[in-house]
């Protein structure tokens, strides 16, 4: 298994219970697929540098993941397809 940063963006606009929903099946995209969360990090709600989707604030959260490929990509898949998440950015860190 790989160690990826994924980072990801939610709507403002929802309400905190809607939030930490999304948050959770972010999170078990990834469990789900026989890959585990290492450290999840909510860095609460920013302002965006620029309009997305007509959002002008967004919840930001961090994930450190160690995944197999497939497990990346459907979260990748799943987060463009969920409309409550505005962006979202997968790294593949660098083995030590």
């Amino acid at each position: 298994m790989n160690k990826y940063e994924i980072m990801f963006i939610a709507k403002a606009t929802q309400e905190s219970s809607e939030v930490a929903a999304t948050a959770d099946a972010m999170k078990a995209i990834i469990t789900d697929n026989k890959s585990k969360v290492v450290e999840f990090k909510e860095l609460g709600e920013k302002k965006l540098a620029y309009p997305i989707k007509k959002e002008i604030n967004g919840y930001y959260f961090v994930m450190q993941v160690e995944a197999t490929h497939e497990a990346v990509s459907e979260f990748n898949r799943k987060a463009l397809l969920d409309e409550r998440v505005l962006r979202h950015l997968i790294i593949k860190l660098d083995e030590e």
